[in-house]
């Protein structure tokens, strides 16, 4: 199937998709904790059977069986050496479906496509898991699925949008296949992993993915939702493949709660929502199938959105550029050009001034973050990856990424969870020909800087025939003009006195005439002339006003920054002058002449520096000095005053250390507070524990998502590990009760188990990990040996919730009095009332309380 034969087959109906497999495999008698891909093998005629159902019921794309079978999950069942002959075998097993239909009659075309899904193992730096070795694991997986000819590759039920895009990196680079890519979204509209449904689209359909939808998750109604969030912004069909309703267990069954005629009834609302390919997840059968065809079957196809939004992204989150709408920073900081202290923490592998720099611009401002790692001495894409990795961590705006070697671009952008910006491509021949490839396949925008080997253009015309020659390339290449930000290339006024308006020019020709969005690096302007934030902050209103979109400056400068800020509400632009009294309430500057101590005032301040210069005492004639950017303070009259101040920061920045995940530094951090005077329980108890609190309300607020969860878990952890003798040591060991863990029987999904473990240590308890897939009649055993409180049961699987309620029945056979609370991301308190567990939880911050709640303890 080539990917215009799909996009032919979504523009004449829609598409209807096959039901569920897992479940009615389970209705089959496949038991709990076996291998399905070997059950399946094993008795393949009960899988033809279905698969042929779903085709008489009227689907369209069949999905072989092949939904785990990659190395890394088939190694859990010791059948990692078979991972061909089950692909193989199993896309066989659905050809001879297909086969079978047509000797019945059915003359319609079936394709079939290879499925793929998530490892089960977290990547890195939450994990261990390596980017490239992800991407090869899919590759293995899908050399087999190709060399048994499937027709197009579906990656679905996915939770990481990182993991999404090595699977699709997987798929174009070993075959010109379609793909169709759904990600499973929680109650909260996100991932697991804190991506909403617009981030996964325009980063997906931006990487080439022909589908991009939501499954499983939740019943059709709730799904409505994603789908029509989605659409907003979808430039490629979606897909949509909702579970039957919500499970529920009757007689010892866990079964769905809509039946085939409320599940079409309902399902058909996603059709209407913007949904151009559904189908049934957990729980459906072909029966749900065949309804929906009937329901579906006058709807007309969508047509495709052909207008493209100006869009940037992080893993979590969507940034919108609008020609007409807020002007926006890149923060230019983070590069060691001229930075010697910078300069020397690269060379050491240490990135605690980048961090800083990366949160410090956000504070103030910036949209987008720039990253540049030229200089000597180090290894610029080594350190550019782990730069991009680490900063997507601590700030969440898009990336900006900025440097001389295609190498060095194609690496960071190949590790970026969303969707990047290249600074930049010119017609320079190699950057010219390498770099708007590169852009495409990894669907990333770029600034059009307009020049070529001959080198700065000699005048306005020679520039537009570079945009204009740079502009028909990537349109070429299937980028459009939304794909791109030109840069206006500013020269020095002091040496050309036309400089400005040649920018200006440049600026109002790519808006006005050809519908691009602008931006500038401002400093080139005033470069050579004295008191240059003033020309600089000028030059800026002057930029606004012809439509300049963003540039690319240092946020902290106050002057240029509330400039900015002023000109749009002069503009009249949306929400300007809410934005303007907030940014010069916070950051006001003062302009003052040299008083009679000699002070500088903020203009003769050097640019970068001014508002250190910004404060400005109300009860005194003076103005003070400030040590740091936004931050006041006065000197200490006396050595405990210092000491004082020193020890409160020091405490601040342990507080601080576990809110940001900022493993790297915590056991200094520590050490430091405990040279300070401070014991190990006041840094447990006042600093660490009340930190990692906020973490979990900003986690509740969905301010934090599962990556800076885990990331503060893991800073809080390596405080405690270092702490932990010492507290011994002093009798203050808090050992609040002792839980065994596992995710049941049958279930090998264990991210969310794994934070929850990690939590409860950080709290105090201790934990007994037993991992997945464990056995009811282990859990008891641990539960016995150990004279546990409590035990906690994970499962993310709906074929493994009778398990929790086993693992119940033999508590209370055995009369342990340890109580039994359960989780995930199938379970639901009604479950657990139903199955007689003593609580539910529903996420890592929540086992917490209940365990503290369960055991008298709060």
């Amino acid at each position: 199937m080539t990917k215009k034969e799909f996009a032919d087959l979504i523009s004449k109906k829609i598409v209807l998709l096959d039901g569920a497999m897992g479940s009615n495999m389970q209705k089959s008698g496949m038991p709990s904790g076996v291998c399905p891909e070997k059950w399946i093998l094993e008795h393949g005629n009960v899988l033809v059977n279905l698969q042929k159902a779903y085709i008489e019921a009227g689907s369209d794309i069949l999905y072989a069986p092949t939904f785990t079978s990659n190395r890394i999950k088939l190694k859990e069942y010791g059948l990692a050496g078979e991972i061909e002959r089950i692909n193989r075998e199993l896309v066989k097993l659905s050809k001879q479906a297909v086969r079978d239909a047509r000797l019945k009659g059915n003359k319609r075309k079936i394709y079939i496509a290879g499925d793929l899904t998530m490892t089960g193992e977290q990547l890195s730096p939450i994990g261990t898991l390596d980017f490239e070795e992800l991407v090869d694991v899919y590759k293995e997986q899908i050399s087999y699925l190709i060399k048994e000819g499937v027709d197009l590759f579906v990656i679905e039920t996915m939770m990481s949008l990182q993991e999404c895009r090595a699977a699709v990196l997987a798929v174009k680079e070993t075959c010109e296949l379609p793909i169709m890519v759904t990600l499973t979204f929680n109650d909260n509209m996100h991932t697991f992993y804190g991506t909403d449904p617009v981030t996964a689209i325009v980063v997906l359909q931006n990487m080439g993915v022909d589908a991009v939808g939501v499954n499983c998750s939740t019943g059709p109604e709730k799904m409505c939702q994603v789908v029509a969030a989605m659409k907003e912004y979808a430039n490629v069909p979606i897909i949509a493949k909702p579970n039957a309703g919500l499970p529920v267990l009757i007689e010892n069954e866990t079964v769905f709660s809509l039946g085939p005629e409320d599940f079409a009834a309902q399902a058909k609302k996603l059709v209407d929502a913007g949904a151009s390919l559904v189908g049934g997840c957990c729980g459906t059968t072909p029966e749900h199938i065949k309804l929906l065809k009937e329901e579906i079957d006058t709807k007309k196809p969508h047509i495709i959105n052909q207008i493209k939004r100006r869009t940037l992204t992080t893993e979590r989150k969507t940034l919108d550029i609008d020609l007409d709408g807020r002007f926006m920073i890149i923060g230019e900081r983070i590069n060691p050009t001229g930075k010697k202290a910078l300069q020397a923490e690269l060379r050491n592998g240490e990135l605690d001034t980048v961090l800083g720099m990366a949160e410090e611009q956000v504070e103030n401002g910036a949209d987008i973050l720039d990253i540049n790692m030229g200089m000597n001495g180090i290894n610029e894409k080594e350190m550019m990856v782990n730069v991009v990795r680490e900063v997507t961590m601590a700030a969440d705006v898009p990336l900006s990424i900025d440097s001389s070697h295609i190498r060095v671009i194609e690496a960071a952008l190949r590790i970026y969870p969303g969707r990047a910006l290249i600074n930049s491509i010119s017609l320079e021949k190699e950057k010219f020909e390498k770099l708007i490839p590169i852009a495409k396949k990894y669907g990333a925008m770029f600034i059009l800087l307009p020049l070529s080997d001959k080198g700065l253009p000699k005048d306005i015309n020679e520039k537009k025939e570079i945009i204009q020659t740079i502009l028909k390339e990537a349109k070429r290449q299937g980028l459009t003009e939304e794909d791109i930000i030109v840069d206006g290339l500013v020269n020095t006024v002091g040496a050309n006195k036309d400089a400005a308006i040649q920018t200006l020019e440049t600026i109002h020709y790519c808006k006005e005439e050809l519908g691009l969005a602008t931006v500038v690096g401002l400093s080139n302007i005033s470069f050579g002339l004295p008191e240059r934030q003033f020309i600089n902050s000028t030059f800026l209103a002057f930029a606004i006003q012809t439509g300049l979109t963003m540039a690319i400056a240092n946020p902290s400068q106050d002057l240029l920054v509330n400039t900015a800020f002023a000109a749009d509400l002069l503009k009249g632009k949306e929400e300007a002058d809410i934005r303007y009294i907030n940014r010069v309430t916070k950051n006001p500057v003062v302009i003052k002449s040299v008083n009679d101590q000699g002070r500088k005032s903020v203009s003769e301040a050097p640019a970068d520096v001014a508002n250190q210069f910004t404060y400005t005492d109300k009860n005194s004639d003076s103005e003070k000095e400030i040590s740091g950017h936004g931050t006041c303070c006065n000197l200490a009259d006396n050595k405990a005053q210092v000491e004082t101040q020193e020890s409160n920061q020091t405490n601040q920045a342990v507080y601080e250390g576990v809110i940001k995940g900022n493993k790297r530094n915590m056991v200094q951090l520590v050490t430091q507070s405990l040279e300070e005077g401070n014991n190990p329980s006041f840094i447990l108890d006042n600093l660490l524990i009340p930190a990692i609190n906020e973490v979990g309300q900003l986690f509740d607020k969905q301010i934090y998502f599962l990556p800076q969860l885990i990331s503060s878990a893991e800073a809080m952890k390596s405080a405690i590990d270092f702490l932990e003798p010492k507290l011994k040591k002093d009798g203050n060991e808090k050992k609040l009760g002792t839980i065994v863990i596992a995710t049941v029987a049958g279930d090998v999904h264990d991210i969310g188990k794994n934070l929850v473990v990690l939590m409860l240590k950080n709290y105090g308890f201790q934990v007994v990990d037993l991992g997945k897939d464990v056995p009811s009649d282990k859990i008891i055993n641990t539960a016995m040996e150990t004279k546990a409180d409590i035990i906690a049961l994970s499962a993310l699987m709906t074929t493994t919730m009778l398990e929790m309620k086993e693992v119940i029945r033999l508590r209370n056979e055995s009369g342990l009095s340890a109580k039994v609370i359960i989780g995930g991301a199938v379970i639901t308190q009604s479950y657990a009332d139903e199955i007689g567990a003593d609580g539910y939880a529903k996420d890592a911050g929540e086992t917490v309380v209940l365990a503290k709640k369960l055991l008298g303890i709060l």
